[in-house]
């Protein structure tokens, strides 16, 4: 009887340290953070939407449906985005410091605290040699779910995209990982990307905006246009529109279309509303993963094209560039 009990107890044990089957569990504690809230979303899927997390006493936890492996995305106060790569009936366990994010550490899976070495590695490194250790270490773990997010995050999401550096990346986690989805589907986006580079006409699209109205490739084939990517949970996302909304107030005949990244039409209407935004915006509701943001060749949030007469003439436009723009002649 003792033996059943103690055999009882030491499951229950187990089960209160980890997630339950088919769920993914994170628990965290931070220091220089007493109360707060984090937001949490998935580029493929692992959950709909945005979750929050709220921070008490400097902890927090979430639990969440997890049948497939996926990557999280937590966003911190200070708009900071940093992987968690979950998996099905797994926890993990994060460790940060507020004023250090960059030295956080997340244990208790293979992925994630292959994730926390490298963190631990480029902690005091310049850019290059940041972006040199991600390659290597792409080529040195070709069957981690790592790799790919590093792949996107110093080759494609970038101001300056190294699409030929990517494509050789992802034949090399192709190999290793043949049934990933994401692999291939990112293989075929790339070769869109590539279509949609400077000089290349805007491809031809049919969307309907926020407020029912239908919107093509053709009502920016003439003139000036700027299109741009964007979220109302992103900061320089929200800024990037308040400078639109600058240029169009200064040059009135600039065309100017906005796809929203919001897992909400409602948000993104309200974000509209509230800072006048009044041409026309595009939500769809998927993220990251939407139709029209993937078909324009948008690898990264907040971005920008500029456009004459249909034809691209700039694109990965940051905020400081795009304020250029206000002071050009109408």
């Amino acid at each position: 009887m003792v033996k059943r009990l103690t055999y009882i107890l030491l499951v229950l044990l187990l089960v209160s340290c980890g997630a339950r089957r088919g769920y993914f569990k994170i628990e965290g504690r931070f220091l220089h953070i007493n109360q707060g809230e984090l937001y949490i979303y998935s580029p493929d899927g692992g959950i709909d939407g945005i979750d929050t997390i709220l921070i008490e006493a400097g902890r927090f936890a979430y639990e969440t449906p997890m049948p497939d492996d996926a990557t999280l995305m937590l966003v911190f106060p200070n708009f900071s985005v940093h992987p968690v790569f979950a998996e099905s009936g797994g926890s993990v366990n994060i460790n940060a410091d507020a004023s250090h994010l960059k030295e956080m550490t997340v244990t208790g899976t293979g992925d994630n605290e292959l994730m926390s070495t490298f963190r631990k590695q480029i902690a005091n490194v310049s850019p290059p040699e940041e972006k040199s250790l991600a390659e290597q270490f792409i080529k040195d773990h070709p069957d981690s779910r790592v790799s790919f997010y590093l792949l996107m995050k110093y080759f494609v999401q970038v101001a300056q995209p190294d699409y030929e550096k990517a494509l050789n990346l992802l034949k090399i986690l192709k190999q290793e990982q043949p049934r990933n989805g994401d692999i291939i589907r990112q293989s075929q986006l790339i070769e869109t990307y590539q279509s949609t580079s400077v000089k290349h006409k805007l491809p031809k699209f049919s969307a309907v905006d926020v407020n029912g109205k239908k919107i093509t490739d053709a009502d920016f084939s003439k003139g000036k246009a700027i299109i741009s990517v964007w979220a109302q949970w992103n900061y320089d996302g929200q800024e990037m529109q308040r400078v639109l909304r600058s240029i169009k107030d200064k040059q009135p005949g600039t065309k100017i279309l906005s796809i929203c990244a919001d897992p909400s039409k409602a948000t993104c209407k309200s974000f509209m509303e509230s800072n006048q935004i009044n041409w026309p915006v595009v939500c769809d509701e998927k993220m990251l993963e939407g139709e029209l943001l993937q078909k324009l060749g948008f690898a990264k949030l907040p971005d920008i094209i500029i456009l004459e007469n249909g034809i691209i003439k700039e694109r990965n436009v940051n905020i400081a560039k795009l304020k250029e723009q206000t002071n050009k002649p109408k």
